[in-house]
């Protein structure tokens, strides 16, 4: 199994999920971008229920930019890591201070605070931009050592080793894809091998024949 062409081995994955939304139910880049912060370390289906006050309350940038942590607690009070998260966002309103200026590279979006590199590539890929590296969530990093595309169980090493194997223009759909496989079909316990498109090159399927 050593020698998989995941380049070539991953084309059907990416080709049954292509441009499938990620689950956080946002209408633009700046409610994309709130949601995603909020998400880290909390479920979406939450963050989703919880966000359509939140953007009654603050619809842009130039809204957030004039809130205080007083006028988000009621809003966010029962996310996951709210004290953060109310700094974060905050700090990015006050950084940003419209729509237009949210930044649109891996480098400047992860200069601001409470975004590290998985949230960045997310918004890359639903905002269309160019691809500068893989999304890896928990989905990713339970499911790419289990295909066999990369091993261990950190983030950065994972997304590391799938950007070396796959074609940068797959990068952008490739971790979106395999995390979509993670939620429906390579579940935690009982995955549905039957209706797996990775099944022929999937080390765990493999070593269970």
């Amino acid at each position: 199994m050593a020698s998989v062409d995941w380049a070539k081995e991953i084309q059907p994955l990416l080709k049954k999920y292509k441009g499938k939304k990620h689950p956080l139910n946002y209408g633009n880049t700046y409610e994309l971008l709130v949601m995603v912060v909020l998400s880290a370390q909390d479920s979406d289906a939450h963050i989703n229920k919880i966000a359509p006050d939140f953007f009654k309350a603050f619809p842009d940038m130039k809204a957030l930019a004039k809130a205080d942590a007083d006028s988000l607690f009621p809003l966010i009070g029962k996310v996951r890591n709210f004290g953060n998260k109310t700094k974060w966002l905050l700090e990015i309103a006050a950084q940003v201070k419209q729509d237009k200026n949210i930044p649109t590279t891996l480098e400047t979006l992860t200069a601001l605070p409470g975004i590290g590199r998985k949230s960045a590539n997310v918004i890359l890929r639903e905002s269309g931009l160019t691809a500068e590296g893989i999304i890896v969530d928990l989905h990713v990093v339970r499911v790419a050592p289990r295909l066999g595309i990369a091993t261990g169980a950190d983030p950065k090493k994972i997304e590391k080793q799938m950007m070396e194997v796959l074609a940068p223009k797959d990068w952008g759909e490739a971790g979106m894809a395999i995390s979509f496989l993670g939620r429906e079909t390579c579940r935690p316990t009982n995955p549905k091998h039957a209706e797996c498109v990775m099944k022929n090159v999937c080390n765990h399927y493999n070593e269970l024949k």
